[in-house]
C-alpha cells in the first residue's frame, strides 16, 4: 500500500488555493461577483489587452484556468455559476480568477439588475392590457 492521498485514476490533483495562489479575493478589482453576473470577453480594439477577438491568448502569465474562462466566454457570455459548474471548480476560486481577468482587461462583468430596480409586474400587466384595449 502506498502513502498517497489520491488514487491513480484521479491524475494530478491541484488544490484550489494553489490556483488562486492562496488568495480569497482578487487584486485591484475587489468587485463583488454575484452568481448570476454575466462574464463577457473584452474586445481589445485599442490593443490594451493581451489578445484580439480572434487571436489565441498569448499571455504566459495566465494560468490554464484563466485561459479556459476566457475561451468559454468568447463563445458565449456565461454566468459565474455556469463557469464554476463547467470548470468543476469552487465558486470562490472562479471569482478570484475572474477578478484577475478583469484586472488584465480580458473580460468584463455585467451585474444583474437589483430586484428593487425591476419594473413591477402589475404595472407591466396594466400596460399590456391598455395596449390591447387600443
Amino acid at each position: 500500500m502506498t502513502d498517497r492521498w489520491f488514487d491513480d485514476a484521479a491524475g494530478p490533483v491541484v488544490r484550489p488555493y494553489a490556483m488562486t495562489r492562496g488568495r480569497t479575493r482578487s487584486g485591484a478589482s475587489d468587485a463583488r461577483l454575484d452568481l448570476i453576473a454575466l462574464v463577457l470577453a473584452e474586445s481589445a480594439g485599442d490593443g490594451s489587452a493581451a489578445w484580439e477577438a480572434g487571436d489565441d491568448i498569448d499571455d504566459h502569465t495566465l494560468a490554464p484556468e484563466h485561459v479556459d474562462i476566457v475561451t468559454r466566454v468568447r463563445r458565449t457570455p456565461q454566468s459565474v455559476a455556469e463557469l464554476a459548474a463547467e470548470l468543476d471548480l469552487p465558486v470562490g476560486v472562479v471569482r478570484v480568477l475572474i477578478g484577475d481577468l478583469i484586472d488584465a482587461e480580458l473580460v468584463r462583468v455585467t451585474r444583474p439588475v437589483p430586484p428593487a430596480e425591476l419594473p413591477d409586474e402589475d404595472i407591466l400587466r396594466e400596460v399590456i392590457n391598455g395596449l390591447r384595449a387600443l
